[in-house]
Order: structure tokens, then C-alpha cells, then sequence
């Protein structure tokens, strides 16, 4: 079979369990900020580090088994910018809550039967592309080099630690995720909470798989990128080969993009929840069309989106899985506050002034 349909089809399995997995256990990263942020629980952000935890485990493992080298993995292979992935991160989250889910929510919920999904999910593709081919793509490489801010030497935290700590980065590298998996354990709450368990533990292994199936599926004479899950630029990616396909080949992003439709709408279907929505007014439009404007663009500047540099970037421990995280985490802070109170001003600073007295 050809190698192209192979890495397709591995994005399509591992896709298919992430869909199942934001249905099924209600994973979203923006519900997890929403709930942290104006609720005070913190069980979804905790399933969200227990998948990372778990991720980071597996990755370790693997290279422990010889089955990824991580020099060759572009988180940590390719230069990066942290400003930028500050930047895009901010712009990222601030779409995020615009929209009322990320790249990967909007697949699940088109997955659904939810088509104002589609509005999102086209305007952050096209911005995507964009920004990383098109008119917007100027503007995204003056922001990566206007702060010529950059990862130490060691582009992995892991590897920054061992070196001065004087211990090996593998022992680092599993200390780091057992401690990030009994953090999150520590929480009765998301304990006693079995599904949101299986959810972060099924979600962490399906970042590993993704980089053990582009590991382990190679052509010798046409080499193919190590990745894993990410869902900014598939999306551009898959409303290409819709268009086009002849004109390109499938690839393991377009597979997983695929993959979270289908496994939403199974889940969707066997429990009854699948039904069809559509917009209620030209306000919401407009509010899901420049969500998925600053995604896509924010997404391609960051060099991913909440699973790409949230789960994929974390799993390595790279060093712009927490720059970015903590960006998406403000840009969705400042547009649930936003949303909640109506501006940016003087009700948001009231609440942070009472909140430090």
C-alpha cells in the first residue's frame, strides 16, 4: 500500500478516537479554561495534564525502545521563536473564545451536526494558509523576528534540566510526567471522575501512536515528517485536496482531520445526541467567522494549535508547549471576560483589583 495512504490512515485511527474522546469525555481545552476561569473547577484542566503526563511517558518510552529519535521531530529540530509563539498563542485563545472551541472542538462538533462549526473551520483554513503561504505570511514572519527571542541551547526543558542538574534527560523526561500524572491524580475530584480519567489517558496515547505510526511507516526514498497530532494546518491542508486532489497527496493530518469527524459523529450517534444547528443571528456569524480568523492565523504563528503545541509540543517537552499554552490560556481569559462582561476595560480590572485585595 502506498506509503502516503498508510501515514492517512493512521491519522484517520488516532483522529477517530480524538473525536470520540471530545464527545464522549467532553475533552475542549476552552471548556477546561471556562470552567477553571469562571467556575473554579479544575477537573478538565486536569484531564488536560493528565493526557500530557501520559503523553510525555510514552515518548519517553518510546525512544527508550529505539522507536523515535526526537532530533529529528520539528518541535525540536526547526528554530522557533518564543515571542511568537507568545503572540500567536494570545491571538490563538482570543479566537478560541470567540469561537467557543479550538481547531480540533470545531471538527468534533461538526462531527455533531453543529454546521456553524463550518463558518470557524473555514475561515481558520483559509487564514492559515495565509499566513503560511499567502497574503498574511509577510506579517507572520516580521512577528517571529522582530524579538529575536529563542529556546536555550537545549530545545527541550527535559534536556535544560539534565545538563544542569547532572542527571540523564530520560530520567528527567519520565520524572517530569510521573509528576504531572500524580499532580493531577492528587484531585479527588477528577479521580472519582472516571470518564474524564479514561478521556486524559486515552487522549495521552493517541499523541504517542501518532508519533510511533510516522516513526515506524517510512519510505527509504522519499522521506516523510515525524508528527503527531495537530489541527491548524490539516485544516488548510484538507480544504486543498477537497478542491484539488489530484494536485496532491494525502497525508497523515488529513487522515486525523477525517478522523475527529467520524469518531464524533459515532459517539454522537450512539448516544443519541446527534442533532443539526445552525446559526441564531448575523452577530454570531460574524463572532465564529473572526474566531477562526485569529486562529488560523495565531495557530501558523505559534507553529500549533491547542493540540499541536498543547499535547504534540508538551509530549517532547518543548520549550513552546508552555510559552504558547500560557498564551492561549490569556488570550482566552481576556475573551471569556470579554464575552462575560462586555469589554476589555474597566469591569475586567475592577475584578482583578477585588481578586487581590
Amino acid at each position: 500500500m502506498d506509503i502516503d495512504v498508510l501515514h492517512a490512515l493512521a491519522g484517520l485511527l488516532g483522529g477517530t478516537v480524538l473525536g470520540a474522546c471530545a464527545r464522549w469525555g467532553r475533552f475542549c481545552t476552552l471548556a477546561a479554561i471556562e470552567d477553571f476561569t469562571l467556575g473554579r473547577d479544575s477537573r478538565r484542566l486536569a484531564t488536560w495534564g493528565f493526557a500530557i503526563g501520559v503523553a510525555v511517558l510514552g515518548v519517553q518510552a518510546l525512544v527508550a525502545l529505539g522507536g523515535i529519535s526526537l532530533d529529528a521531530v520539528p518541535y525540536l529540530a526547526s528554530p522557533t521563536s518564543l515571542f511568537a509563539n507568545a503572540v500567536g498563542g494570545t491571538l490563538f485563545g482570543l479566537g478560541m473564545a470567540l469561537a467557543g472551541t479550538c481547531g480540533y472542538g470545531v471538527l468534533a462538533r461538526l462531527g455533531g451536526g453543529d454546521f456553524r462549526a463550518l463558518i470557524t473551520l473555514l475561515a481558520m483554513a483559509i487564514a492559515g494558509y495565509a499566513a503560511m503561504r499567502g497574503l498574511l505570511s509577510p506579517a507572520r514572519e516580521w512577528v517571529a523576528t522582530v524579538v529575536p527571542l529563542t529556546p536555550p541551547a537545549a530545545q527541550a526543558l527535559d534536556g535544560w534540566l539534565a545538563e544542569r542538574i547532572g542527571i540523564t534527560r530520560p530520567v528527567v523526561g519520565v520524572g517530569l510526567g510521573a509528576l504531572l500524572c500524580a499532580l493531577c491524580l492528587s484531585s479527588l475530584r477528577f479521580r472519582e471522575h472516571r470518564r474524564s480519567v479514561i478521556t486524559g489517558l486515552f487522549v495521552g496515547l493517541t499523541v504517542v501512536f501518532g508519533w510511533a505510526a510516522t516513526t515506524l511507516i517510512v519510505d527509504p526514498f522519499e522521506p516523510r515528517p515525524v508528527e503527531s497530532f495537530t489541527f491548524t494546518a490539516p485544516l488548510g491542508d484538507s480544504l486543498l485536496y477537497i478542491m484539488a486532489s489530484t494536485g496532491m497527496n494525502l497525508n497523515f493530518g488529513i487522515g486525523s482531520v477525517l478522523g475527529v469527524v467520524c469518531g464524533a459523529a459515532i459517539v454522537t450517534g450512539a448516544l443519541k445526541q446527534f442533532r443539526w444547528e445552525a446559526c441564531e443571528d448575523a452577530r454570531e456569524i460574524r463572532r465564529l467567522l473572526l474566531g477562526g480568523l485569529l486562529m488560523g492565523f495565531g495557530g501558523v504563528l505559534a507553529f500549533g494549535c491547542t493540540v499541536g503545541q498543547g499535547l504534540s509540543a508538551a509530549s517532547l517537552l518543548a520549550w513552546s508547549a508552555p510559552v504558547t499554552l500560557l498564551g492561549m490560556y490569556a488570550g482566552a481569559w481576556l475573551g471569556l471576560h470579554w464575552l462575560v462582561d462586555g469589554q476589555f476595560g474597566a469591569s475586567l480590572w475592577e475584578r482583578l483589583r477585588l481578586r487581590s485585595e
